[in-house]
């Protein structure tokens, strides 16, 4: 993932240091002579600094530290016109700022030429741009589902631990299915414990029959509701006042964010379902449609991955350590990689060992059989099994084969 090609004579570099309204660039021809400019974030100032750029006929090759997403425009703009862009590294700009300058302060200037030396050392990666390699409706599924789910989650635990606990406490021992709705819409139309028990219990009955849907034990589930709300310690609330309105309010953007969530996962099957690389991961034991998304969005193309310790070290799976003279330290997972994606990983590792006869499970058995009660051995044996399975994902995709898993053979004594 590292370039060292910067042999060329005829390579021009750029560093830019990405801002909002404007940006610093600092651009060295081949010839060794710099130039410094500060240019508008807009069509004309690109334009100035690629005139500037191109006052040489050579390569041009631009590195900047990504800034929340105010790069992509900058990146894919001079993509097309020929440049090459490559990202460095937050923490190797902070590194190298220090070791150059003896501090930890920072300015535009400064940044620039930080940057500029690390495309100068090598120390940088190509850009892989989303909108170019045809993966950003992917990327914005996946983000927008997770936006998503960020925001029910909050819905859910505001009504959890503020709404039902002033309204209905009692409530809360049914509100336990993450995707049910029919409690959320039966409480839009029974808020409070005074909304059941003004009517007569088979009224009731009556009235909230087909709310509940086609619940088992239907009859003595309300019966029993009934007998909940008799004797409810809930708040003497008005149905009809305004705090009752505004926990209407939070119910029903619960249901809401439950539906948007469900049509998303729709549509992420159907937009993904012809991609072979999509195909080949949903063999993966505990890799389902929102984890296959997920690995894809944040991945991009995993072919680009030469090696799959390219690719771990990319998702922060690989390991690292603090080691100087006798002092050894313990080798830890890195972290500076994609945390959504090792989140994704994640995910598939407890979904997976909780599935019968299969690789990961055995690798998460023995990781634990010797010290299983430990919540350390525990933790490590989760995140061995995410390891593999980023290591799996990356050779079916690579190779363009399913998963072909197999059943472990125990012989007794």
């Amino acid at each position: 993932m590292i370039d060292i090609t910067n042999n060329s004579k005829n390579l021009t570099l750029v560093a830019i240091d990405i801002a909002k309204k404007s940006h610093d660039a600092l651009i060295q021809f081949a010839n060794g002579h710099s130039v410094q400019m500060k240019i508008e974030n807009s069509l004309q100032g690109y334009q100035r600094l690629w005139v500037e750029c191109c006052k040489h006929a050579s390569v041009v090759r631009i590195g900047f530290e990504p800034t929340a997403d105010y790069h992509r425009n900058v990146a894919y703009w001079f993509q097309q016109q020929g440049a090459q862009c490559h990202l460095v590294s937050s923490l190797s700009c902070a590194r190298a700022r220090e070791m150059l300058y003896q501090t930890w302060d920072k300015n535009d200037r400064k940044d620039t030429s930080v940057i500029m030396y690390l495309l100068n050392q090598g120390m940088s990666r190509p850009f892989f741009d989303p909108l170019v390699h045809q993966t950003m409706d992917i990327q914005e599924l996946s983000n927008t589902y997770h936006q998503v789910t960020i925001a029910r989650t909050r819905c859910l635990n505001s009504l959890v631990n503020h709404n039902l606990t002033l309204y209905f406490p009692e409530a809360e021992q049914f509100f336990h299915n993450s995707r049910s709705e029919w409690f959320c819409d039966f409480l839009l139309k029974f808020p409070t414990p005074a909304s059941i028990t003004r009517y007569r219990k088979a009224t009731f009955v009556k009235r909230a029959w087909d709310v509940i849907g086609r619940k088992q034990y239907k009859l003595q589930f309300l019966e029993h509701l009934y007998d909940i709300a008799e004797t409810s310690i809930a708040l003497p609330v008005d149905i009809k006042s305004v705090a009752v309105e505004t926990y209407r309010i939070q119910l029903q953007r619960y249901i809401d964010l439950t539906r948007q969530r469900l049509a998303l996962e729709r549509k992420s099957e159907q937009f993904l379902s012809q991609r072979s690389d999509y195909k080949r991961l949903k063999t993966i034991p505990g890799v389902g449609a929102i984890i296959a998304l997920i690995i894809i969005a944040e991945s991009g193309d995993l072919c680009r991955f030469n090696h799959y310790r390219q690719y771990l070290n990319y998702c922060g799976f690989n390991l690292s350590a603090l080691q100087s003279g006798q002092k050894k330290g313990s080798y830890k997972l890195s972290k500076r990689g994609n945390a959504r994606l090792r989140y994704g990983y994640w995910l598939a590792a407890n979904a997976a060992i909780r599935m019968r006869e299969n690789s990961f499970r055995y690798k998460y058995e023995r990781y634990i059989k010797i010290n299983g009660g430990s919540a350390d051995t525990k933790r490590k044996a989760y995140t061995a099994v995410a390891v593999k399975l980023a290591r799996v994902a990356h050779s079916i995709v690579k190779n363009d084969v399913d998963y072909h898993g197999y059943h472990e053979v125990f012989r007794g004594t």
